[in-house]
């Protein structure tokens, strides 16, 4: 897998990451009272585990972590653009020529093919005809 496609997955997977990692301390986060004209919010559930609650978004939060340095070191492996913009836009040039010789030498030899499959169904065809003038008629 090229580093680019490894860069879109660890995207995906941070994105995921934040998603599960919010939601998880959304649905933990303790009630809190918004304004002293409001009532007192109901009292958390006491039958989950403190610690559990307590450790989830700290292991969330380091599997975040650890993925946005996975994506810093790909990131860093990347090919520096030497020369700048109009190296680079002679490469692409250079690049845009070469794809289109080859691209006229896959068309040459798509005609040669073509060309040798139609001589090889004409000879096909008279040797069929060949063999069905050869069969005795009953």
């Amino acid at each position: 897998m090229d580093i680019i496609s490894q860069l879109q997955e660890l995207v995906n997977t941070i994105a995921a990451l934040a998603f599960n990692t919010f939601g998880t301390l959304q649905r933990d986060a303790p009630p809190v009272r918004l304004s002293p004209n409001y009532p007192e919010p109901p009292a958390a559930n006491p039958t989950e585990d403190a610690a559990n609650v307590a450790e989830q978004p700290k292991l969330m939060s380091a599997a975040l972590v650890k993925a946005a340095k996975q994506f810093d070191a790909l990131v860093a492996a990347l090919p520096s653009s030497e020369g700048g913009e109009e190296a680079q836009l002679k490469r692409i040039a250079e690049l845009q020529a070469e794809n289109d010789a080859v691209g006229q030498e896959l068309q040459r030899q798509l005609e040669a093919a073509d060309a040798e499959l139609k001589q090889v169904q004409e000879l096909f065809n008279q040797a069929a005809d060949n063999c069905l003038n050869l069969k005795k008629p009953e």
